[in-house]
């Protein structure tokens, strides 16, 4: 049987590590953050929808085939509140992230780790005397 306290252990290095606490806050600012977009859809999205179509409330709509019940209404609710999901993540996480990341690879310089041989201009390490290519003796 695996020692118990070696097993507590691991189990405390598991759960502090870094990328499963990310996860946990990641999970939880989701939730938050889809029942904002419900709000949203529900409340200002599917009202205009509704101005233009005539149609307040989109869980209603079916259609039946014998005795079989189509709900296609609430599908389409569905279908709004994925694309205003997707969308608000694009333009509110995507985009500044990847804004902020090509800036910060502009500003960073790019130290080189290699030299070119003065006789046959090949690229060898920086910390090398002696060129692997032409044996010439190069200065450190």
């Amino acid at each position: 049987m695996p020692d118990s306290k070696n097993l507590w252990q691991e189990f405390k290095e598991f759960i502090f590590r870094g990328n499963v606490v990310d996860l946990a806050v990641a999970v939880v600012i989701g939730l938050a953050f889809q029942a904002v977009v419900k709000a949203v859809v529900a409340d200002i999205l599917t009202p205009i929808v509704a101005a233009i179509f005539g149609q307040p409330d989109f869980s209603a709509l079916h259609f039946r085939i014998n005795k079989s019940v189509f709900a296609y209404g609430d599908l389409l609710n569905s279908i709004i509140s994925f694309v205003s999901i997707a969308a608000a993540v694009f333009f509110f996480v995507v985009k500044p992230v990847n804004y902020v990341t090509s800036r910060r690879r502009a500003g960073v310089e790019v130290v080189p780790d290699t030299k070119q041989c003065p006789e046959c201009l090949s690229s060898i390490p920086l910390g090398a005397r002696r060129c692997a290519f032409c044996t010439s003796v190069v200065a450190a």
